[in-house]
């Protein structure tokens, strides 16, 4: 069956709404920019780009909850038991690994999404004793203050960098072997099997409306939390 035999039996599908690919790329953007200003030293700028990955982290938890159909997190087969299916390639027709997340990819975006969560959390209580304090350190006992300052030096940073050379690498596997995922992030369309009845993600004004709302309040929270 040649390309265009293909095409004609396949259907687009919506599959990643506006806010959530909006959501990617700014994620990206504050992550790359808390590692570099932590590796220049410009810490100033460190803990802003900190806040706006909170922002970013906690619109994204919420819009897991109420956002387009497969960026839900109830969308997320995200078991060791479905992934070990997937990489066997004998997934369930339910997990849907070729429209939204796989089950590996589920894992590793929650993985991702928990350690992220917790770089920032420690970063609120963090203090370095030369230049920089969380701004919510002095809230909490010193003891606290030490190993959160410990594991956002530590481990967790070596965590986010493993976790982000694992992510390039299967994006690369992905695209080479024609899944084409980083162009689907871009526009947010798939192609699917016209039968596969897929439903498409809610992804018109009311929603990108909704989400610039609760991104708006979520960056008041952490303009809040810089100026405490």
């Amino acid at each position: 069956m040649g390309m265009a035999d293909k095409r004609q039996h396949t259907e687009t599908l919506r599959v990643w709404d506006l806010p959530t690919r909006v959501f990617h790329g700014l994620l990206i953007a504050a992550v790359c920019g808390a590692v570099g200003t932590a590796l220049a030293g410009a810490l100033d700028w460190h803990v802003r780009f900190g806040l706006a990955c909170g922002a970013l982290l906690g619109f994204r938890l919420v819009w897991g909850l109420i956002g387009g159909h497969w960026s839900r997190f109830r969308r997320f087969a995200c078991s060791p038991v479905a992934a070990w299916r997937y990489l066997r390639g004998r997934s369930r027709p339910d997990e849907a690994g070729d429209v939204g997340h796989s089950p590996l990819g589920s894992l590793a975006i929650v993985l991702m999404l928990v350690v992220l969560l917790a770089q920032v959390g420690t970063g609120l209580v963090a203090d370095d004793e030369v230049a920089t304090t969380g701004p919510l350190a002095r809230f909490v006992p010193d003891a606290v203050t030490a190993a959160a300052t410990a594991w956002h030096k530590s481990g967790g940073q070596w965590l986010i960098y493993g976790l982000v050379a694992m992510h390039l690498i299967a994006v690369a596997v992905y695209t080479l072997r024609g899944r084409g995922i980083v162009a689907a992030m871009w526009h947010g369309d798939k192609r699917v099997p016209a039968d596969a009845r897929w439903p498409s993600s809610r992804d018109g004004w009311a929603q990108r409306v909704l989400a610039l709302v609760l991104l708006a309040c979520f960056a008041g929270a952490a303009t809040w939390l810089a100026y405490l």
